[in-house]
C-alpha cells in the first residue's frame, strides 16, 4: 500500500519530526510533500499544483467523516488502487476550492490539532491501519 501526504509547513518541533520519522521508515510506501505556507490562496495553487492528475484528493479537516483506527484502515484497503494524497492545511485552515475539489473529507477528530500534529497522528494512523491489515500486533 502506498499514501501520500501533501501538508503545508515544514514540521518545526523536533519531537513531532522524530515520530513521523519514527513511523515513515516503517512504512516503505508513504511519500510527504511540504508546500511553503503562504496565504491561503497560495497554498491552495501550491497544493493543487501538487497533486498529481491520477491521484484522489483526501482533505483533513475537522468536520469531515470520522472513522474508528479499524474502519480507516478498511477504507484505505477498499481504496488501494487509487491513488489518495491526503492534504493537511496550514494554520489558516483550508480554502473552498480545495474542499470542493476533495474526493473525500476525513476528520482526525473533533478537536483541533496544529497542523504538525495532525501530520504526525495521520503517519501513526497509517502504520496502524498497515499493521491491522497485515494482522499485526501493534492495534489493540
Amino acid at each position: 500500500m502506498g499514501w501520500r501526504i501533501i501538508a503545508v509547513g515544514k514540521v518545526k518541533e523536533r519531537w513531532i519530526r522524530d515520530g513521523i520519522q519514527e513511523y515513515s521508515k516503517r512504512l516503505r510506501n508513504l511519500a510527504i510533500a511540504e508546500v511553503k505556507d503562504a496565504t491561503l490562496e497560495k497554498e491552495t495553487t501550491k497544493i493543487l499544483a501538487a497533486l498529481k492528475s491520477n491521484e484522489k484528493l483526501v482533505l483533513l479537516t475537522e468536520d469531515g467523516g470520522r472513522y474508528t483506527s479499524v474502519e480507516f484502515a478498511r477504507f484505505l484497503e477498499r481504496h488501494q488502487s487509487n491513488n489518495l494524497a491526503f492534504v493537511i492545511g496550514g494554520p489558516e485552515g483550508i480554502s473552498d476550492e480545495l474542499r470542493d475539489r476533495a474526493w473525500k473529507t476525513l476528520s482526525l477528530s473533533p478537536l483541533t490539532f496544529t497542523h504538525e500534529m495532525a501530520r504526525l497522528f495521520l503517519v501513526e494512523q497509517f502504520y496502524r491501519a498497515h499493521n491491522i491489515l497485515s494482522g499485526g500486533s501493534y492495534h489493540k
